[in-house]
């Protein structure tokens, strides 16, 4: 199944909504100096770009995604960051450009992520930080565990769609293994969590039938029996509340490193 990517605003209402929650918390974590250039690769939509912007008190912020989209969409919300199209594994800025480069739920879709990594370590200033933070697909990032798993008991042919299979990078010691290998020093690895409420079944399900990002992509090709089926299923293994509603966990293994 070819990779669709969401315009802003359903990527917002399917993942964003979630994002801007975890970026803050991310920024909190790091604890970062005031009049820093930055560097925020897969930007996305730029829920992390803006906390960095609001947070910081940067010298100069950039952001960079492959995708036009949500290039657009970003530049839209965040008039003041210069935003560019561009392969994250490829990154096109000359060696020591930056204090910081973050990425935020991107490095798993690079095709070659520790070609990624040297290269964010490449453009870092000495002494700089180079930090991501991904989805835990396999554990605690609850509302796409629940989905992929639900999927895959029934159609067993979609298991190599599970993103926990797909991303095995989005663990600690992968991560920690990625950031040793380009070459980063005083390496910290750590779980942020953030509750994903939604007020009833109909709520979780309904940024699955969008038609873009992985788990919406899969939704959108199978016919109305399917679809039925396994809305079915998930309804029957979401954990729901007495009063109906679903209350979740959103786990990202964040890391940092030091040039």
């Amino acid at each position: 199944m070819s990779e669709k990517w969401a315009t802003g605003d359903a990527y917002e209402y399917f993942m964003g909504r979630w994002s801007k929650e975890v970026a803050s918390l991310f920024l909190d974590w790091l604890n970062f100096s005031p009049n820093q250039t930055w560097l925020d690769l897969g930007c996305g939509t730029g829920a992390l770009t803006r906390a960095i912007t609001t947070t910081t008190q940067p010298k100069s912020v950039i952001g960079i995604d492959r995708s036009e989209n949500f290039i657009q969409y970003a530049q839209l919300k965040n008039g003041d960051v210069n935003f560019l199209v561009a392969d994250g594994s490829k990154l096109p800025f000359p060696d020591h450009s930056f204090d910081n480069v973050v990425s935020g739920l991107a490095l798993n879709f690079i095709p070659q992520p520790l070609q990624a990594v040297k290269d964010m370590y490449r453009i870092t200033k000495s002494g700089g930080v180079v930090a991501t933070y991904l989805w835990d697909y396999t554990g605690k990032m609850e509302f796409l565990r629940y989905f992929w798993d639900a999927v895959t008991e029934l159609d067993k042919s979609a298991m190599p769609l599970h993103e926990g299979n797909r991303f095995p990078i989005c663990q600690p010691e992968p991560l920690r293994q990625l950031w040793s290998q380009a070459g980063f020093k005083q390496i910290t690895v750590e779980a942020i969590d953030i509750p994903t409420p939604f007020d009833n079944f109909d709520s979780y399900w309904k940024p699955f039938t969008l038609g873009n990002f992985p788990a919406p992509n899969y939704v959108s090709t199978l016919n109305e029996s399917q679809q039925n089926r396994l809305y079915e299923h998930l309804k029957q293994t979401v954990p729901t509340k007495a009063d109906g509603s679903i209350q979740l966990i959103a786990r990202v293994w964040a890391i940092c490193g030091y040039k």
